[in-house]
C-alpha cells in the first residue's frame, strides 16, 4: 500500500507491503525515520489511530492517503534534521527494497545530478505565501490604480469571484470606484446562468462592507454580506500586490466561503441549477470517504444542513464503519444488515 507521510511540514512518500499491513507495521517504518522520538499517526493532523493492532483498511485508510505524523512539541525536531533523516532513510531504503518490508522516500528529493528544481509561482490567491501573489491580482493591481488599502481589497475581491472561470478579469469593471467611500462591481458571473451579479462595498471607518446580490430579471434571487477589517493589505507606495497584501491566502479563505461561494450557490438554486462546488458537488463514493473520516458529533451535525448531506449521512455502511471504528471488537455477531445507527447510538 502506498501513502504519503507529513512530518512538520516534510510529505514523504511511503509504501508499506503486504496483503493486510497494520497500523503498527506502518508505525514501525516511521520509527526508523525518527528514532526514539515519540510520535502518534492521524488522518486528519488531530484525531489519534490508537489501536496499532487494526489493519489499515479497518482503520480507514486506503492507498494514497495523506498520514500525518505528530509530535509532541518537546519532541519536534528541527526541519532540518527532519529532511536529513528522511533523505537518509530514502536511501537506505530504496537500496535494500526487495529485503524490507516497505520503504520511505522522500517527496521531491533532489538528485545529486537532477537539474534545478523549477521556480514555483502560485496561480491562485490561497497558494501565495507573505510576499507573493498571482499573475491575475498583479497585473490588475497596477491597471486599476489602487490608491489605497480599500481599492486593494476590492480589486483582490474581483479576482477572487472570478477565480478558476473561464473569463479573466483584464480590468476592473467601469464605474467601480464611485466615489472614495463607495464600490460598484457589475458582471455576468459565468456559474449564474443569465444572472447578473453585483457586488457594492462601502466604507465605514475602520471597516469595508462588501455587499454581493445576484439578480434575473430584474428581481433579487440572493444576496450577502461581509464585512472586512481592513488588516489585509498595507499599500506601500508604488509596491506590488505582492508587497501589498499581508495575508492574502486569508483573504481569499473568508471571502470565498463567506461570500462567493454562499452567493454562488443560492443564485444557482434559486435556477434549479445543480451544485458547482462543495460537499454536494463530489460523487456520492467520494462524499462518503469524506464522512467516514468525521467524529459522529459532526456528522450528525453536518446531515441537518441540507436534504442530500442527509441522505447520505444516513448510509447505513458509513454507520457500521463509524461503530466499528469507535468501538473496535464490538458488534462481531451482528447481522450485516442491523440498523447500525441505532446500534451505535446505543
Amino acid at each position: 500500500m502506498k501513502l504519503r507521510v507529513r512530518i512538520q511540514r516534510q510529505t514523504s512518500r511511503l509504501e508499506v507491503q503486504g496483503e493486510a499491513p497494520t497500523l503498527q507495521e506502518l508505525a514501525e517504518l516511521i520509527r526508523q525515520t525518527l528514532a526514539d522520538t515519540d510520535f502518534g499517526l492521524s488522518l486528519n493532523g488531530s484525531d489519534l489511530l490508537s489501536d496499532s493492532g487494526q489493519t489499515l483498511v479497518s482503520c480507514g485508510i486506503d492507498s494514497g492517503d495523506l498520514i500525518w505524523v505528530l509530535l509532541p512539541p518537546s519532541a519536534a525536531p528541527e526541519t532540518s534534521a527532519v529532511t536529513d533523516a528522511q533523505q537518509s532513510c530514502g536511501s537506505a531504503h530504496s537500496s535494500a527494497h526487495s529485503q524490507s518490508p516497505g520503504s520511505i522516500e522522500p517527496a521531491g528529493s533532489a538528485q545529486p545530478d537532477a537539474d534545478p528544481a523549477p521556480l514555483w509561482e502560485p496561480i491562485l490567491c490561497s497558494e501565495a505565501e507573505d510576499g507573493q501573489a498571482p499573475l491575475s491580482l498583479d497585473l490588475l493591481y497596477h491597471t486599476a490604480q489602487v490608491s489605497c488599502p480599500d481599492d486593494a481589497v476590492v480589486v483582490a475581491s474581483h479576482v477572487l469571484m472570478l477565480e478558476g472561470c473561464v473569463m479573466k478579469p483584464a480590468e476592473m469593471p467601469a464605474g467601480w470606484r464611485s466615489s472614495s467611500t463607495t464600490y460598484r462591481l457589475q458582471y455576468t458571473h459565468p456559474l449564474c446562468g443569465s444572472s447578473s451579479a453585483s457586488v457594492v462595498g462601502v466604507v465605514m471607518g475602520p471597516q469595508l462592507v462588501i455587499n454581493g446580490e445576484v439578480f434575473q430579471r430584474l428581481q433579487r434571487k440572493a444576496s450577502q454580506t461581509l464585512t472586512f477589517r481592513l488588516v489585509f493589505c498595507s499599500h506601500p507606495e508604488g509596491g506590488s500586490a505582492a508587497a501589498a497584501f499581508k495575508d492574502l491566502r486569508k483573504l481569499s479563505r473568508v471571502f470565498k466561503d463567506q461570500l462567493a461561494y454562499p452567493l454562488i450557490a443560492a443564485a444557482r438554486e434559486a435556477m434549479a441549477l445543480p451544485w458547482a462546488f462543495g460537499l454536494q458537488a463530489l460523487p456520492p463514493e467520494l462524499l462518503l470517504r469524506v464522512l467516514r473520516l468525521l467524529d459522529v458529533r459532526s456528522l450528525l451535525r453536518l446531515s441537518a444542513v441540507c436534504r442530500l448531506l442527509n441522505a447520505a449521512a444516513a448510509d447505513s455502511s458509513l454507520w457500521r464503519h463509524l461503530y466499528r471504528r469507535d468501538f473496535p471488537g464490538s458488534g462481531g455477531n451482528r447481522s450485516r444488515d442491523s440498523d447500525w445507527k441505532e446500534v451505535r447510538r446505543k
